[in-house]
């Protein structure tokens, strides 16, 4: 991927950068999305994570703020985050 010039990133590097995964309901899912997320980011902590069932408790969304200092750190993240096999979803 080509790198985007800092002038033209609409991302202010390093910043607090909210994530939002969603998975099925599962006991471990909050607990594995954490440790997915300190893998890129090591001040990550659970804290820094909110969490909300679906209206029918069948998904379960947590938006993690991670501190961003690139957009390596990102998308490495990113691409962790989608390729997992607990989560559907990541916004």
């Amino acid at each position: 991927m080509k790198p985007i010039p800092p002038e033209q990133s609409l991302i202010e590097y390093p910043s607090e950068f909210p994530i939002k995964i969603m998975g099925a309901m599962h006991d471990a899912f909050a607990q594995t999305m954490v440790e997915v997320v300190t893998l890129h980011d090591p001040t990550f902590h659970a804290g820094k994570m909110d969490m909300r069932p679906s209206s029918k408790g069948t998904y379960l969304s947590v938006t993690v703020t991670v501190w961003a200092t690139s957009r390596d750190q990102l998308d490495n993240l990113y691409r962790a985050l989608s390729g997992h096999p607990m989560v559907k979803v990541v916004l």
